[in-house]
């Protein structure tokens, strides 16, 4: 079965990388974002020779996303982001292909095991199994 693991952060925590310390997501030093690249590459690269991985992207800040809705008059409303409202986005997401749910769960353990500076947060990992397209709602 085919499942989407999301990981979340927030334009703090890109600030952080970038070694703007804030409340939540303390600033990044060059060892501590060199660690994190460094796992997610294994992590990528043992998913890839499993033959699990299908896909996966880190996704840029929120500072640099837009928003397209419908309005009340029924025309698009485009705002660029960071969103006030929004606490949490998307920062990242990898397609596998696992044999069971409890495998893929394994591999989002993993996730929660990244390293960065002490005092960020934690965010949980988020999987959702993709539909089939065969009636599987």
């Amino acid at each position: 079965m085919k499942y989407l693991v999301m990981i979340q952060g927030t334009q703090a925590d890109y600030e952080g990388m970038r070694g703007k310390d804030s409340p939540g997501s303390p600033a990044y030093d060059a060892e501590q974002l060199q660690a994190m690249y460094a796992f997610m590459g294994a992590l990528n690269n043992d998913l890839a020779e499993s033959g699990e991985m299908i896909d996966g992207q880190g996704l840029a800040e929120p500072a640099r996303t837009r928003s397209v809705a419908l309005g009340t008059d029924g025309k698009p409303v485009i705002t660029d982001g960071p969103y006030g409202e929004t606490k949490e986005v998307l920062a990242g997401y990898w397609v596998l292909e696992c044999e069971s749910l409890d495998r893929v769960t394994e591999i989002a353990e993993r996730i929660l095991q990244c390293p960065g500076p002490e005092g960020m947060t934690v965010y949980p990992v988020v999987i959702r199994p993709i539909l089939d397209g065969a009636g599987d709602v």
